[in-house]
């Protein structure tokens, strides 16, 4: 199984490879993305496969599970690029027989004649930006492709990978769940063995936050939410793609490895403007910050040969918040003995036994002797429930 095969190896590692730039930045998102009217690709290449070098350095002797290329749109990246990182990666780290290679695209008709390309240099796995199958809310989202064309990149990706996905963003403003449900019909004719659908909302610092403060937006109830939410999870698990996280659905065995690692906490290094990590080091977990800034990150890579902002060793608490947060979000949930095995301390020690007991007696949360994980209904209230839980060690 894939969720098992994350944390079999104390080698494994995941590679994550930032390109900050895109053709213009959608109202919804929070992402470190950016638009640039021209780009020197090899500029670019150099200083990421400089960074990746740096990262060899540092972390040899690592077996590669996974890669993922993000956003960001890396489909911009040249193909030849993606082709130098990986056989740099390949040079001088170990390579998992079954290593997972995405890479994010959108879908236009500059970007998917590039796919084929892309395939050849490495990627085994696509994953496209759709993100609604409604012209008017396409146009909504900010997005710079159409119905038709987002179908042509679907077609074109099954045909080119033997795994894809693609992202949907629901609970819209005035989407019913009617409208909503003859959506998500129409996108499981093209579904392979995973898609991620995402409730939209409004995170600071974006375009549709500004609407929303100064009441030009109006986002539905938590009510509508949850139902739109429930009734998801019913039709995909009718169609054999049940939730293994909040928002990402799986026919069983296709889950995506590179994401799992980050949720059950395993190590992962990251390189490109803004990207981050999580390394052990001993007995601490170190996290890596790269600068966000495009610019900026390059011209230290430059200099330094790396674009390390920050590199922290993680406290105990801060290690606890984490696996709880991220591990919550499975629907497996979290491995108590990994957790205590992480921190070195008991878990009697480390979660509020009075909320954890509210919080099993109200149907939210699940526990039993190696395994802790949140219901359905827990799962959407995951920030009400983390502070709780997490009192005694915050």
């Amino acid at each position: 199984m894939l969720e098992s095969a994350v944390n079999r190896n104390s080698d494994n590692l995941a590679l994550y490879v930032h390109w900050p730039f895109c053709l213009s930045k959608c109202p919804y998102c929070d992402f470190n993305s950016h638009v640039r009217d021209s780009i020197d690709q090899s500029l670019w290449r150099t200083a990421l496969l400089q960074e990746l070098q740096t990262e060899i350095h540092e972390n040899p002797e690592r077996r590669i599970t996974s890669v993922f290329f993000g956003g960001g749109t890396p489909s911009l990246m040249a193909p030849g690029t993606v082709s130098d990182i990986l056989d740099s990666a390949c040079k001088y780290w170990k390579v998992d027989r079954n290593v997972e290679v995405t890479l994010e695209a959108n879908p236009t008709s500059l970007e998917t004649s590039d796919l084929n390309d892309f395939n050849h240099a490495g990627v085994n796995r696509l994953s496209l930006g759709i993100q609604s199958l409604n012209e008017s809310a396409l146009k909504f989202l900010g997005r710079k492709h159409t119905v038709r064309e987002a179908l042509s990149a679907l077609d074109l990706a099954r045909k080119v990978f033997s795994r894809y996905s693609f992202d949907l963003i629901y609970c819209r403003p005035e989407q019913s769940l009617a409208a909503w449900e003859r959506e998500l019909a129409a996108a499981l004719e093209y579904v392979g063995d995973h898609i991620s659908l995402y409730q939209l909302t409004i995170e600071r610092g974006t375009a549709f936050f500004a609407l929303w403060r100064d009441g030009h937006l109006k986002m539905p109830c938590e009510s509508v939410s949850a139902t739109q939410f429930e009734q998801t999870q019913l039709i995909m698990e009718n169609a054999g793609l049940p939730a293994y996280e909040i928002s990402n659905h799986a026919k069983p065995g296709n889950e995506s490895l590179h994401n799992l690692t980050y949720w059950q906490y395993g190590d992962y290094v990251g390189i490109g403007p803004g990207a981050h990590g999580r390394i052990q080091q001993g007995d601490q977990k170190i996290a890596v910050k790269r600068i966000a800034n495009p610019e900026n990150w390059r011209q230290q890579v430059v200099a330094k040969s790396h674009g390390t902002q920050e590199k922290t060793p993680l406290t105990s608490t801060e290690v606890v918040e984490e696996m709880i947060l991220m591990g919550l979000r499975l629907r497996r949930g979290i491995d108590l003995v990994a957790l205590q095995h992480q921190t070195r301390q008991p878990v009697s020690s480390l979660i509020n036994e009075n909320a954890l007991a509210d919080f099993i007696s109200a149907g939210l949360i699940k526990k039993s002797h190696h395994q802790l994980k949140a219901t359905r209904a827990g799962r959407q209230r995951l920030n009400a429930i983390m502070p709780k839980l997490l009192d005694r060690v915050c």
